[in-house]
């Protein structure tokens, strides 16, 4: 039964994860290079550590959270392990990991990166769930995430508990790693469709000279609404671009779409014009604000007035 667990990447997601497992009544390492977040996390009743290689060596699973697959092969293999394919580096976390311990990539990567890593692990004895997480920060938070999983059948059943305390639905998806990346990359398709969409209409929707709030109002009770719409929208209307979900990640998980999409031979006409548009905000210095600042890209086109965050006394 797992008992001991590590989150590597305390972000918006990490922490609640991490924060999560330890209501659960796991004893969690957080790795992050935040010191702050770390000093956090200690008082909320956690272990902290610097660096992946720092991780304790009988911990029964590790949970990858951090932004892409570079960051994923860092703190598996090492800074210095180039292509995956030679030895690990002892500041990589796979490096003191004992046999039948199991990794959790939980971060959004390319499909064939989450099949390379299976593989690579398995040389050594050590199993790798491809479980990419949906739900955003609330979600984990609140231990109700929705994971996408596949990896081997024993994996699954040793991180059992895990899921059970971060989750509210486990999806699983075959047994080997890259069905679950795949999953989550047609999720983000439709993410970053959507929220490019809302961005569109409610940007539209000023220009025509509607009522900001009483066009969501009107929206959300009606069958042009989307969750992206109704979820992202609201900060639009508060002028709050404080990051939840940041523009840069939607310009990398539609890149790894597109890439893909070209491997296939298959046009994805709406999903590159999404991917223009984060792109633009990012070159608008957006890129680290939520995504839903892709509507600041209209504003600039269409000489509209997006609303702007209240005063405060």
């Amino acid at each position: 039964m797992t008992k001991k667990v590590a989150v590597i990447g305390l972000g918006s997601m990490g922490l609640g994860i991490a924060q999560t497992l330890l209501r659960a009544g796991f004893e969690t390492i957080g790795c992050d290079l935040n010191e702050q977040i770390l000093r956090d996390f200690e008082t909320a009743g956690g272990v902290s550590v610097p660096s992946p290689g720092d991780i304790d060596t009988d911990c029964d699973a590790v949970l990858v959270v951090v932004v892409n697959d570079e960051q994923a092969k860092s703190v598996i293999f090492g800074q210095d392990s180039g292509d995956i394919e030679i030895l690990l580096e002892e500041d990589g976390v796979a490096y003191n990991l004992n046999p039948g311990t199991v990794i959790l990539g939980c971060s959004t990567v390319a499909p064939d990166f989450a099949r390379r890593c299976a593989q690579r692990l398995d040389e050594h004895g050590i199993f790798y769930l491809d479980a990419p997480i949906s739900g955003g920060a609330v979600k984990a938070a609140e231990g109700q995430l929705s994971i996408m999983a596949s990896g081997a059948p024993e994996a699954f059943e040793r991180t059992a508990t895990v899921l059970d305390a971060i989750a509210e639905t486990v999806h699983r998806l075959g047994d080997s790693a890259g069905a679950g990346s795949t999953f989550k990359m047609i999720n983000q398709l439709l993410a970053g469709v959507h929220i490019a969409a809302a961005s569109e209409a409610m940007s539209f929707g000023i220009k025509c000279g509607l009522d900001p709030q009483k066009l969501y109002e009107v929206i959300t009770h009606s069958a042009g609404c989307s969750w992206m719409f109704e979820n992202r929208v609201p900060r639009i209307l508060d002028g709050d671009y404080t990051p939840h979900s940041a523009v840069d990640i939607f310009v990398k998980d539609l890149h790894i779409v597109q890439e893909k999409a070209a491997n296939e031979h298959f046009p994805l006409p709406m999903a590159t014009a999404a991917s223009q548009l984060f792109t633009m905000a990012t070159s608008m210095g957006m890129g680290r604000l939520d995504d839903s600042a892709v509507a600041k890209v209209y504003e600039s086109m269409s000489n509209i007035a997006l609303p702007q965050p209240k005063e405060t006394d």
